[in-house]
């Protein structure tokens, strides 16, 4: 008779697994909870404590570790000694383990937590029976996910338990050691906050979704969603609310404005393209912040994203709709909003309802390997500003060099912009030099580059730059200091009358 060990933490589908393998003859071994629910429902299963001869202790912190549970699990079936082993000791082979761990990252998110319960909640036994069962996959057949329970009992329905091919079980095994992987990692970020860059890291992930490629149709591409303590964060807890399937780069230029939109305090709009800021505007409304984003560069926002902080009412949609755009996405929509917008059916509505941006580190893939940095999410401090220039700002002035260094950060290098009060009026980024972003950025602001406040996210090498803002009519700017030539520079400015402020900080985004 073949045997099942089953200790799962996520009761799901448990209890139908476990009739479905009965009927098939296997006898069924549990522990603590899983044994309850088991025998709750009635299904026959025998106490890990009656295999082993050795009851719970400390409080159930031990029970599987034991010689009558691992043997079993990892006895090699072609190996003579093993088997002679498992007689001698009297105990019988174990063919299935269903297995999943206790709820640590779910304990850590709770508010409060303490560090005794966390401690609580790191899974000893279960790691242990799990590892093994996959190290001894050619014997035993390892199941970790109750998504996979159908299918395995399906399987051996058909094949039996002797027919599933050793590529099945490969794959299961895998599966399995990705499981314990990942739990390890989330305690290990636990148990290190302030250590981001540690000697050795594991990224966990968890897929959320195939996608139909990703950023051509010749590459294969999925969304995963970041397994780490605290609150779910970012695309873990979005939710489409209509339109199609996101794709791998609606998902990338959703996620460059959302975050965007909740680098401003006040009610913002910012319009994305291909990951780069086409328009960002704040306002008392949103509707007004929406039209001012929009007015920045509506050639390029057409099929954009368009993403705000604040709930998004019905005026805003109103005036949403009148264009066309791959996706909306807010915390939330006002029920009429979301009936108004629902209307374009190819339009992707998305609700990220927990507006926080992750602290997590930032990954940047190499070949071969990876970099970690800190996001970029330093607050803008205008007192540790140097006006370098003979004319200060205005408070008008100030106002509009605040909110164009905000947007700066978010616009890909070499990055400018122009604003206008608390809206961009023309952004110049991702250009191999400077003076070329700020003749792309003058250019898309035309007229209303008059008397507007240009940011730069670094240093102008050349004083070239301010003499093709000053033609165009920028009236004060805002940047690091630092280059060799800084006194020709501010020499330049000087001479165009422009205000020119230094700033300690960069906002390089590749």
């Amino acid at each position: 008779m073949p045997r099942a060990l089953l200790s799962v933490s996520d009761k799901t589908g448990l209890v139908q697994f476990a009739q479905r393998l009965a009927r098939l003859g296997f006898e069924l071994i549990s522990t603590g909870g899983t044994l309850q629910v088991l025998t709750t429902a009635g299904v026959p299963a025998v106490s890990v404590t009656e295999v082993t001869g050795f009851p719970e202790i400390m409080a159930g912190r031990v029970k599987t570790l034991h010689p009558a549970i691992h043997a079993p699990l990892l006895a090699r079936r072609e190996v003579p000694e093993d088997l002679a082993m498992l007689e001698e000791l009297g105990y019988r082979g174990i063919d299935l383990l269903a297995g999943n761990l206790y709820p640590f990252a779910e304990t850590v998110a709770r508010p409060g937590v303490t560090l005794a319960a966390a401690l609580e909640n790191i899974d000893i036994g279960g790691p242990a029976m799990i590892r093994a069962a996959a190290k001894n996959f050619p014997a035993v057949l390892v199941v970790v996910d109750p998504t996979d329970y159908d299918a395995v009992a399906s399987e051996i329905e058909r094949d039996s338990l002797a027919g599933i091919p050793m590529e099945r079980r490969q794959l299961l095994a895998a599966k399995a050691f990705a499981h314990v992987s990942a739990y390890d990692a989330v305690i290990a970020t636990y148990l290190r906050p302030d250590e981001q860059f540690p000697e050795r890291v594991t990224i966990a992930g968890e897929k959320l979704a195939e996608l139909r490629y990703g950023e051509n149709p010749h590459q294969r591409g999925a969304l995963y969603r970041r397994l780490a303590p605290g609150p779910v964060a970012g695309v873990g807890g979005w939710q489409l609310l209509s339109g199609p399937e996101m794709s791998f780069n609606n998902e990338l230029d959703a996620n460059a404005a959302l975050a965007t939109a909740l680098g401003f305090p006040d009610p913002t709009c910012a319009i994305i393209k291909h990951a780069n800021p086409c328009g960002i505007a704040s306002d008392l409304h949103l509707g007004a912040a929406y039209e001012r984003a929009l007015a920045s560069d509506p050639v390029s926002a057409y099929g954009g994203i368009v993403a705000v902080n604040r709930p998004l009412d019905f005026a805003a949609a109103e005036l949403i709709a009148v264009s066309h755009y791959d996706i909306v996405i807010a915390p939330e929509f006002a029920g009429d909003a979301l009936a108004r917008l629902r209307r374009k059916k190819r339009l992707r509505l998305i609700a990220a309802p927990a507006p926080q941006l992750s602290s997590a580190p930032e990954i940047r893939p190499l070949e071969g390997g990876f970099l970690l940095q800190e996001p970029d999410r330093l607050a803008v401090d205008p007192a540790s500003w140097q006006v370098v220039s003979r004319r200060a700002p205005s408070s008008e002035e100030l106002a509009a060099l605040v909110f164009a260094w905000r947007a700066v950060r978010y616009v890909k290098s070499n990055a400018i912009v122009l604003a206008r009060g608390h809206a961009t009026v023309g952004i110049g980024g991702g250009q191999p030099n400077r003076v070329d972003a700020v003749r792309l950025a003058v250019e898309r602001a035309g007229e209303r580059a008059a008397a507007s406040a240009m940011a730069s996210d670094a240093y102008f090498p050349f004083p070239d730059n301010i003499e093709v803002a000053a033609a165009a009519g920028v009236s004060a700017i805002v940047a690091p200091g630092g280059s060799r030539r800084d006194p020709e520079v501010i020499a330049a400015a000087d001479a165009a009358n422009l205000v020119l402020v230094f700033t300690p900080v960069r906002h390089f985004r590749h």
